[in-house]
């Protein structure tokens, strides 16, 4: 009997492939050591405080919006004065956004972000009634916000515990083996899962103050590092433990 001339038959097509969910990393603390670490910069630190200026949750809004690749003492240096006229979303429109751009010229981007600051203010106006929201999804639709902003407005402005995974806790994050995550969204998720519940509300600004005057990037100071004997890090130097005393209260601006 001859074979088949016929065409072969066509493979079943395969169905979409389920899309797994990546599991995020552990931290390398056990549940004494988080809450002995963050009990340490409870009392270095007992009132930590973000280091932007500003007068009320809109100009939080601004500056925390304008802080995007500018350090805070930069923002700080170009707020002062333009949130003396513009310390509402009204007034902000009113300037418009050449005189916006006048103020901050000093900040990295300030083009793009006088711009942002003019949309946001609008866009409060219309959508919220001049007032600032206090919900993440309603936040992120202000332009020039993101969930980072976000996180900072609602923790500093609402007293709402976020994590706002910013540079420095990014680094802090792997480097320590704290929250070993890829991105700023997997850091943020092991961070609020892990932390002791007692002391999350402050320890956004506790790791941010850690990472940028202690666990610094280029060097660490770990000589002055109140967690060095608890650190992980393969790029300690020092397993003695600073001192453990209140710091002198944080000047802002």
């Amino acid at each position: 009997m001859e074979a088949s001339q016929g065409k072969k038959p066509t493979a079943k097509r395969a169905g979409p492939a389920k899309k797994r969910t990546r599991r995020l990393p552990r931290t390398k603390y056990t549940q004494d050591e988080l809450r002995e670490m963050f009990r340490r910069f409870s009392i270095q630190r007992p009132e930590p405080k973000g280091e932007l200026a500003h007068v009320n949750p809109f100009t939080l809004v601004v500056a925390v919006a304008l802080s995007a690749q500018a350090t805070d003492a930069g923002v700080n240096r170009a707020t002062r004065d333009l949130f003396k006229v513009a310390d509402t979303p009204e007034k902000m429109l009113a300037l418009g956004e050449e005189k916006v751009g006048d103020y901050i010229k000093s900040i990295g981007l300030w083009r793009n972000k006088a711009k942002n600051v003019i949309a946001l203010s609008q866009k409060l106006i219309d959508d919220f009634g001049g007032e600032v929201p206090q919900t993440r999804e309603e936040l992120t639709k202000l332009p020039g916000v993101g969930r980072k902003t976000a996180n900072v407005v609602m923790s500093m402005a609402f007293g709402i515990p976020t994590m706002a995974v910013d540079t420095h806790i990014l680094r802090i994050g792997n480097r320590i083996g704290l929250a070993p995550g890829k991105t700023p969204d997997e850091v943020e998720a092991i961070l609020m899962k892990v932390i002791p519940e007692e002391y999350l509300y402050h320890a956004h600004h506790w790791l941010i103050l850690h990472g940028r005057y202690t666990c610094k990037a280029r060097k660490p100071d770990c000589v002055a590092c109140v967690i060095a004997d608890l650190c992980k890090s393969k790029e300690k130097t020092t397993s003695e433990p600073a001192p453990l005393v209140p710091l002198p209260p944080q000047v802002i601006g």
